[in-house]
């Protein structure tokens, strides 16, 4: 198979759906090598946050002078950025050489017990073989969906990471933080260094005793002190700029060290925290290997890292200020809204008008009610993946905000919508879904607005 036929191949598997095990995915990887076996996996879990986490983690190992897979779920313009080596997304023949060695596996597993493979199956095998044949020092993997049952879960860690906990996808993880904590902290491993900055009591309570029965040491990241190393294996601080903490420089502190005045080019309160997992993830990777982390590495790791759909901002010419953001679910979008009122404030924006997104298994009134409030337009549309929200049931959500609420199921026309006589005190705000904004890509963005500008 060539590189199309391969993603037409990996696309067709998509109407298997989900199925969660690992069961399947061991039986896949045995014929192929195991190629899960390599044992210096960073393994990220959480409700928001951890592909962030995983790509700074990356960066950091990369800035350290490791050879560093990174596999990311799911993806925003090409389906490439999922699995990547040293930062450069797996070339188009590689992915296709993957997937057609690949396939003969899928098909003869298909008549076992193990039934058909799931499209994500298939992406996470081909990350997995990438990594082994490249024979990358250490591999960052973000988790798909919880994590005890996730794809990813056959790999072995050398450290594991749960960001954080929210209510999401509760229908298949449960309906309480607890459960979804569970769930999530299915990925910890038998005396392996465990790193959270999870808040939630119940959540936390629930890892920290998954983690005692697995012997994992637990590694708490808070918001609080840095002045000094904090003297404790267990906990890792970090403080945000007092100038500016949505966009400043972040300062994190474990138990050995200092890292100060970190620039980042990832904006966000929420990314600081990250960060400072991230920092707290690889120290503890490098410490198993017997290798300090230097200071320059993590300078030039979170100072580099940036990710398509991350609070992307695109200052169209004379016209609005654009911010592009994957959150999909209620945890997210708080999160988002102290970055975008920052925006605000920085850009004297008057005006703000929402494009929402969004597929199934996220709530939309959660995302609405923290971003919504103040708005005073907002668009429902519908990304093209087969699980989308009809964008009529995100409208039904949104129409307690604001009464201007427009339906437009194309993506492209609902963002075109909301450009029309839009200012330089305006914000639009393009968000739902990692799928919304893989619709919007920035050339396309900034064709648009010259096409709408352009005289008649």
């Amino acid at each position: 198979m060539d590189f199309d036929e391969a993603v037409r191949y990996m696309s067709g598997l998509i109407r298997f759906g989900w199925k969660l095990g690992n069961e399947r995915m061991v039986a896949l990887c045995g014929p192929l090598g195991n190629p899960q076996k390599w044992g210096r996996a960073i393994h990220v879990a959480g409700t928001k946050g951890k592909g962030s986490t995983t790509a700074l983690s990356a960066a950091i190992l990369q800035a350290q002078g490791c050879r560093v897979g990174a596999y990311f779920s799911p993806y925003v313009y090409d389906v490439r950025e999922r699995i990547q080596l040293n930062g450069e997304p797996i070339p188009r023949k590689d992915f296709a050489d993957l997937v057609t060695r690949i396939r003969p596996h899928i098909e003869a597993l298909a008549a076992t017990e193990h039934g058909q493979t799931t499209e994500f199956e298939l992406k996470t095998l081909v990350g997995l073989l990438y990594f082994a044949e490249r024979d990358v020092d250490f591999a960052c993997i973000e988790v798909g969906i919880g994590g005890r049952l996730d794809a990813t879960n056959v790999v072995e860690p050398t450290v594991t990471v749960i960001t954080n906990i929210g209510l999401d996808h509760t229908e298949i993880l449960g309906e309480t933080h607890a459960k979804i904590a569970a769930e999530k902290a299915g990925i910890i491993k038998q005396g392996i260094p465990c790193v959270t900055a999870t808040a939630h009591p119940e959540a936390l309570e629930t890892i920290a005793r998954i983690a005692a029965e697995h012997n994992a040491p637990l590694v708490r990241v808070r918001r609080g002190d840095t002045s000094a190393p904090t003297g404790s294996e267990t906990e890792v601080r970090w403080s945000a700029s007092r100038r500016s903490e949505q966009f400043g420089p972040v300062t994190v502190a474990t138990a050995r060290a200092v890292y100060p005045d970190l620039e980042m080019r990832m904006g966000g309160l929420y990314q600081r925290e990250n960060a400072a997992c991230a920092v707290a993830a690889v120290e503890r990777a490098l410490a198993r290997q017997r290798t300090v982390l230097t200071h320059e590495a993590v300078r030039v790791g979170l100072g580099n890292t940036a990710l398509p759909g991350r609070l992307t901002t695109v200052r169209l010419e004379d016209g609005p200020l654009v911010v592009l953001d994957g959150a999909h679910n209620a945890l997210a979008a708080e999160a988002l809204s102290g970055a975008v009122a920052a925006l605000k404030a920085d850009h004297a924006i008057r005006h703000t008008r929402l494009v929402v997104g969004m597929v199934g298994g996220h709530a939309p009134e959660g995302v609405l009610a923290a971003l919504a409030p103040g708005t005073e337009m907002i668009v429902a549309c519908q990304p093209d993946w087969k699980r989308a929200q009809p964008a009529e049931a995100i409208a039904d959500a949104a129409r307690a905000y604001t009464r201007d609420v427009r339906t437009i199921a194309r993506i492209d026309d609902a963002v075109r919508f909301v450009l029309q006589d839009a200012g330089p005190d305006t914000l639009v705000l393009i968000t739902g879904s990692f799928y919304t904004v893989g619709e919007v890509p920035l050339d396309r963005l900034a064709q648009w607005w010259a096409e709408m500008r352009a005289p008649h």
